[in-house]
């Protein structure tokens, strides 16, 4: 039974010595008060020499570290010079410094107690460093970037001791620790009361997924993806769209990647992270950043293109393709399967396909030739996305792509674009003057004239009586301090919540502070990367945009010049979702042989789709020619507006209240 309180006393960290002799494939290991197990599977390449159940480590009350080699195979510990071999079932002690060989000779670890821990917490005994501009500031962007990848470490470390139980309740002050119990016992209530994430009955590809995140409660993970859930079967080709790209935990997170013949990463790394990347890609892997003309844009889109022999698999998702990400954020996914078209359909195009090769095209990657079973030697450049039929796509693209857009480009990209569609579309009366949600992981520096600017775009639409909806309050869902501190990261995960104060605290964003909470999907503490905005009355849901823009004008865009031009800095892309008129419900599947379990619509009856939140508590039956499609809006609606005492998070105060891990913000300097 696990205790009631895990308190870190150190780390193992992966270590060289000075003749190169560790090969550095250990994750970095959490050492806790109490018995701790190190196997195999903190290997990131499993080797059959090391057991599952490695070592036993068990801590002491003089702060040294007991050992038991519980495998078959012997370890070596050097410590203060000297070199000592522990066979099976013998033990034997360590202290700040010492090293362990798991296997004689390789797979060597250093032990550093809790209060050297900065000092250790990257291989090469600093404290990290990725220089990738991300933000308006050039020198905010090297300080968050080296704060990512430095919690990329940190990460790990926390990842093996929440991955131990299903929940953690931390050692922290005991004016904290019974607002904790009350937040999981509230969780604990809705999962009686609340739908799954992906109930049977809904559109299936309506439907987005939450990411899975490690160390929650079964029931919170019961329909959500991972990245193997994603990238699987017979993969021809694959088209990886992301921001920051580590491709050591991508193929070792999803090994089949190794198999695919043809893959092109779109990214936006640069300065010592490009190199990385070039240095560990697989040989058949093409890497491309899109052209970037106005300065402090980035390449931010998170998406995938998977070619099959059957079709293609169009993903979009909020994750970078980083460990963390991938296992410790709130995150989304949407993904839908489309065959390749007949040969006498091939003129055939529809919104969602031009809306994704116009964005493809911008991206202007150096063409190149592929020879594929289906259909032999072709160039894959945008119109090769053609090739495939979408007319059953039941999204929306949103996308923007830098530069100075004017005339009819001006409603192609952006917030414009987001307006555009919206204003071709018809909403129930009931949407009228309803409230907005922006929910987002960055805050731009942002001014009360753009404000209006982006909240008239997406108060766009008609209701069904033909009169405009009318301008909504927009209400913005952030974490607060408390959120951040008492997260399942701890302040780490503020470093991917990297906004500045002199951003977050101006006077007129007051009023649209909203919490974040998500009993009702287990996510109260696992902090939000995914980013969402969202119209809605009560549980009812009029749009829904899943997407990788953050609350910014260098993602939306911003109107110049009268109002004729609409400048944008970054390259984003996300799904819109909205009520649909549908005949029938599509079955295509790349990857499955049989859908016979999936809902389907008799041919010719005409049904009509609402979009709800997970807790919308309506009778579905009332209405045989509605569907009610579930999305799994991974926040508390209505939001909570902040309290007197809540702060909004921002990543570069100081903050001397220790979080789950005993640690301050920040943690050095």
């Amino acid at each position: 039974m696990a205790s009631a309180s895990r308190v870190r006393v150190g780390t193992l960290v992966s270590f060289k010595d000075s003749a190169g002799s560790s090969n550095g494939s250990v994750s970095t290991i959490p050492i806790f008060e109490g018995i701790n197990v190190v196997g195999r599977n903190h290997l990131v390449v499993p080797d059959k020499r090391i057991s599952r159940k490695h070592l036993s480590l068990k801590t002491s009350a003089d702060g040294s570290i007991e050992i038991t080699v519980e495998g078959p195979n012997p370890i070596v510990v050097r410590s203060e010079g000297q070199r000592r071999k522990v066979c099976a079932q013998e033990k034997t002690k360590i202290t700040h410094d010492d090293v362990l060989e798991l296997i004689p000779g390789d797979y060597l670890m250093k032990y550093i107690d809790k209060t050297d821990e900065c000092k250790s917490s990257t291989p090469s005994g600093s404290c990290g460093v990725k220089g990738k501009r991300h933000s308006e500031e050039d020198s905010a962007a090297v300080k968050r970037n080296r704060q990512i990848m430095e919690d990329e470490t940190l990460a790990r470390i926390l990842q093996e001791s929440i991955a131990e139980e299903s929940t953690v309740v931390f050692d922290i002050a005991s004016s904290q620790t019974s607002s904790l119990l009350d937040s999981a016992g509230s969780s604990k209530r809705s999962n009686g009361r609340m739908h799954s994430v992906g109930p049977s009955n809904d559109v299936p590809s309506l439907t987005f997924r939450l990411m899975r995140v490690q160390g929650l409660q079964p029931w919170a993970n019961s329909s959500s993806v991972t990245v193997q859930d994603v990238i699987q079967g017979d993969v021809l080709l694959a088209v990886l769209s992301d921001y920051m790209v580590d491709i050591d935990w991508l193929l070792t997170a999803c090994p089949s990647l190794r198999k695919v013949p043809h893959v092109l990463v779109i990214h936006g790394e640069d300065g010592a992270s490009l190199e990385r990347l070039k240095k560990m890609k697989p040989a058949n892997w093409i890497l491309h950043k899109p052209p970037l003309p106005i300065s402090f844009g980035t390449h931010h889109s998170k998406a995938m293109l998977l070619v099959y022999p059957q079709g293609i698999r169009v993903v979009v998702h909020t994750a970078n393709m980083i460990h963390v990400d991938w296992n410790n954020k709130s995150q989304g996914l949407w993904m839908q399967d489309f065959p390749w078209k007949d040969a006498n359909d091939t003129s055939k195009k529809v919104p969602f396909e031009n809306d994704l090769v116009d964005y493809l095209g911008a991206l202007k990657w150096p063409e190149f030739r592929v020879n594929l079973p289906v259909v032999g030697d072709v160039n894959i450049n945008a119109a090769f996305f053609r090739r495939f039929d979408y007319s059953t796509s039941m999204v929306r693209l949103i996308g923007s792509v830098p530069g100075y857009h004017v005339g009819p480009n001006v409603k192609k990209w952006g917030h414009m674009k987001l307006r555009s569609v919206l204003e071709e579309c018809m909403f129930e009366k009931q949407f009228s003057q309803s409230p907005l949600i922006y929910q987002f992981s960055s805050l731009g520096s942002l001014d009360e004239k753009w404000m209006s600017e982006f909240t008239h775009s997406l108060s766009a639409g008609k209701s069904d009586d033909g009169s405009p909806l009318g301008i909504g309050k927009p209400l913005i869902v952030w974490p607060t301090v408390e959120d951040v501190r008492c997260s399942i990261e701890g302040y780490a995960a503020g470093s991917c919540i990297p906004s500045p104060q002199k951003n977050v605290e101006k006077d007129f964003l007051r009023k649209y502070w909203t919490r974040w909470k998500a009993d009702h999907v287990g996510r109260c503490r696992a902090m939000p990367h995914i980013k969402t905005f969202t119209r809605y009355n009560g549980q009812n849901i009029a749009w829904f945009l899943l997407t990788s823009s953050n609350l910014s004008k260098a993602a939306w865009g911003a109107l110049q010049k009268n109002n004729t031009q609409l400048m944008i800095r970054s390259y984003e892309l996300g799904v819109l979702f909205l009520p649909q008129t549908l005949k029938s419900i599509p079955q295509f599947s790349c990857t499955e042989k049989n859908l016979s379990s999936l809902d389907s619509l008799t041919l010719g009856k005409t049904i009509k789709t609402k979009l709800v939140t997970l807790c919308w508590k309506g009778d579905e039956e009332k209405e045989s020619s509605t569907k009610i499609v579930r999305l799994p809006v991974p926040y508390q609606l209505p939001p909570q507006h902040y309290g007197a005492h809540d702060v909004p998070w921002s990543w570069d105060r100081r903050y001397t209240e220790k979080d789950v891990y005993g640690s301050v913000w920040p943690r050095h300097g």
